[in-house]
């Protein structure tokens, strides 16, 4: 059986039809709505590619059932900032070159997003803590760290 879901993604309301209200909500973000921000990593929540927050917290998308989502503020990377007025956190990664492959960014971005709003000041250690189930392979780690506590400051 068909049924017809209402998403509000990035302040704009989506209607999408599945067949499977199980299906991961990354599914219908990255297929339905062609929103390629939150990427596909491990499937199984552990690596935070697919990050996304769902009323203010950060989830992973990929475990995340679309129909658990209906009818909640849904934010991607793509909805943080604009090309135009870039969120701190966007410009941070940016200055501090904190980007190599770009797989891990859209959750480390996001799952830092949500942790700032929380602790306006973080230590490096706390921040460190606060990623520390987002995994990167490139090694930026040092960069990504320097990038979450620059946009600390902007923001506050």
């Amino acid at each position: 059986m068909v049924t017809t879901l209402t998403l509000q993604v990035n302040g704009k309301s989506h209607k999408i039809r599945t067949d499977d209200p199980q299906m991961p909500l990354l599914y219908a973000l990255r297929n339905d709505l062609d929103l390629h921000g939150p990427h596909f990593g491990c499937g199984l929540a552990q690596c935070g590619a697919c990050t996304v927050h769902v009323d203010g917290q950060a989830v992973r998308s990929c475990s995340y059932p679309v129909a658990k989502a209906a009818g909640k503020k849904i934010v991607t990377l793509e909805g943080l900032g604009t090309p135009q007025k870039l969120h701190p956190l966007q410009k941070a990664f940016i200055e501090e070159q904190a980007v190599q492959c770009g797989y891990c960014i859209n959750g480390m971005i996001m799952q830092a997003a949500a942790f700032l709003k929380t602790n306006k000041h973080p230590t490096e250690e706390q921040i460190k803590q606060a990623l520390a189930d987002n995994l990167c392979r490139c090694g930026t780690h040092v960069r990504i760290v320097r990038a979450v506590k620059r946009a600390s400051g902007m923001m506050a």
